[in-house]
């Protein structure tokens, strides 16, 4: 490592979903506007980047990740003058700015697409992925959609069908045609000269699924709580040795253009996602790593997969660490309030850069979220199974007036029930008061954000690892269990995750208490 590390490896990337964030118009929705006059409480937080979600032009099938126009700006969030200002106001507080890059699929609204399904004669038409019906007729494999149902739709007026992993309005590029590959570099570029500091790159290993459309194998121990997708196996849909050509392309506009970050979305076991790290500059800097999000709370499991993780990463390569997203359920809904408390020191202090999730830190949780409101296709397509992800996407609560600050219409979705930022602010037991701690003290100490990684103990309750970077040592001690117990190391406590603690009395940890301690 050099002495002066990129800026993302000492970095906390906050992700922002536009639509719960701030509305500024009255629709009941977040716009870029509102980004940009609550920029302030993620600058005080002490990141270094956001990371918004989609905020191009989209039917808004699936929440913007069906895209019609990958270089324009939705107008219900705003205008491309709106972007530059948001930009300009995030790099003047010292914020870089990333955004969601979706090139597995556009939106059916797309003109690529609307060429490519006028006729089989289309220049388009190999812009995406179109095969004749199986000989007996029905789709041509039995891939299944991420959403529930077949992976394939029938086009009546051309008698194909087209591929599409997720809904059937998000039809799948073919990127075997160098013509996408480099229309979709292009977009990339385009961002970039905006200022744009980077990209999350969505659903990658979906991006060149098996060129014979070889059946996926069945999953033996699927259960329907485990989502209609994974009744199969994505052997054949995931992870094809023809993607990485093309994360290399990408690394190397990135490469081009000064540095540019890629965080890479793969899920997939450990040895899939270290694919994507590729050579030196021919993968992802940041693969996604989200085993904290799907691990069991557990400090063996824990400490287990940091070894090994550690232990996998190539050389030159960087952990991150992810507790929760747009996507997922909450950490306090997982675990518990007091847990998440732990959750967010573990998060904030293990070797690598961490992702905190817009919400993660006021402890909000999943809400309830009535049918007639529902907007996610996977809950919609997957009616009674609890299935979606409307009740991790509620608005952000503000301040506790109508609308509880976030708008002053009716909210597109529930509003939250957990305190408010202007609450929090106030309270320095909150969980708002406990995230800004950890990131002044991740700021204040490189053992934190540079040093290497030790384990040091777990147990059934307690999970304990040191930070060592040029001779200073700090030790997090973590009770991941619901009774006190003792001090695996010995050392001065510097931060407690239980509000009020008197730390010159901490000689053990108290039930769901994180401690950090100078050894």
């Amino acid at each position: 490592m050099t002495d002066t590390p990129p800026w993302w490896q000492t970095g906390i990337i906050y992700q922002i979903y536009p639509r719960s964030f701030q509305d500024s118009t009255g629709t009941g929705m977040g716009d870029l506007q509102g980004i940009r006059r609550r920029l302030s409480h993620v600058a005080d937080l002490g990141v270094d980047a956001v990371w918004i979600s989609p905020i191009y032009p989209s039917p808004m099938k699936d929440g913007g990740y069906d895209i019609s126009d990958y270089t324009g700006i939705e107008p219900l969030f705003g205008t491309l003058a709106d972007f530059d200002a948001l930009v300009t106001d995030a790099h003047g507080l010292g914020l870089k700015v990333l955004l969601d890059f979706v090139p597995a699929h556009t939106s059916e609204a797309h003109p690529w697409f609307t060429e490519s399904r006028a006729s089989r004669g289309s220049a388009r038409r190999d812009w995406y992925i179109w095969r004749d019906a199986a000989p007996g007729g029905g789709p041509p494999s039995n891939w299944l959609s991420e959403f529930g149902g077949p992976a394939w739709t029938w086009d009546p007026a051309t008698s194909q069908y087209y591929l599409h992993i997720y809904a059937r309005e998000q039809p799948a590029l073919n990127w075997r045609n160098p013509a996408v590959a480099a229309a979709m570099l292009d977009v990339m570029a385009t961002w970039y000269d905006r200022g744009v500091d980077g990209f999350r790159v969505d659903a990658v290993e979906h991006l060149a699924p098996d060129r014979l459309l070889r059946d996926n194998p069945a999953n033996p121990d699927w259960t329907p709580a485990d989502g209609p997708a994974r009744a199969l196996f994505r052997t054949f849909t995931s992870h094809q040795a023809e993607v990485f050509p093309h994360v290399a392309a990408m690394r190397r506009l990135a490469e081009a253009h000064g540095g540019r970050l890629l965080v890479g979305e793969a899920y997939g076991n450990l040895d899939e996602v270290m694919l994507y790290y590729g050579g030196a500059l021919d993968g992802f800097q940041l693969p996604f790593n989200f085993h904290l999000i799907e691990s069991d709370w557990s400090p063996r499991t824990i400490a287990a997969f940091a070894e090994r993780y550690e232990a996998l990463i190539p050389p030159g390569g960087w952990p991150n660490w992810v507790m929760g997203n747009h996507d997922r359920s909450r950490i306090a809904s997982r675990i518990g309030p007091d847990r998440a408390r732990v959750a967010q020191m573990l998060l904030l202090t293990l070797r690598g850069t961490p992702t905190l999730w817009q919400g993660d830190e006021l402890g909000m949780v999943n809400e309830p979220v009535p049918d007639e409101m529902l907007r996610d296709p996977w809950a919609i397509n997957n009616p009674g199974t609890g299935i979606g992800r409307d009740p991790v996407r509620i608005p952000i609560p503000w301040d506790d007036g109508p609308g509880r600050g976030f708008t002053a219409a009716d909210p597109f979705l529930p509003l939250s029930t957990v305190a408010s930022v202007e609450a929090q602010s106030g309270d320095p037991g909150s969980m708002l008061a406990l995230v800004r701690a950890l990131i002044a003290l991740r700021r204040a100490e490189p053992a934190l954000s540079r040093g290497s990684y030790t384990g040091l103990h777990a147990d059934d309750a307690v999970l304990a690892y040191a930070r060592d970077h040029e001779g200073r040592r700090l030790i997090v001690a973590l009770n991941l269990g619901d009774r006190p117990q003792p001090l695996p190391a010995a050392g001065r406590p510097l931060l407690s995750t239980v509000p009020g603690r008197d730390l010159s009395a901490a000689d053990g940890l108290l039930p769901h208490e994180g401690l950090i301690l100078a050894a």
